[in-house]
């Protein structure tokens, strides 16, 4: 529940993630709900496979993300949320 809370404090806000599994996200705060938050990353940043480890072209494969993607991030997976 505190991931809820803080994605809710800085919401429309620019940030920094960090997820459990070493990945870090930069944008801004769309949307929250009880169990996602919703990212618009900064451009130029990259995306990465959404594929398990082993299947599909891997992490850092992709394309710059235009300015109308989200990224939807479990808040379950959180592991920090900064400012920035």
């Amino acid at each position: 529940m505190e991931a809820y809370y803080n994605c809710m404090r800085c919401k429309g806000r620019k940030v920094r993630i960090l997820t459990r599994d070493g990945r870090e996200y930069r944008g801004v705060i769309k949307d929250v709900d009880r169990h996602c938050v919703y990212l618009e990353p900064e451009r130029g940043c990259v995306r990465t496979s959404s594929y398990p480890y082993g299947y599909g072209y891997g992490y850092g494969y992709g394309y710059g993300f235009s300015s109308s993607d989200i990224i939807t991030l479990s808040l379950f997976t959180l592991l920090a949320i900064a400012l920035i």
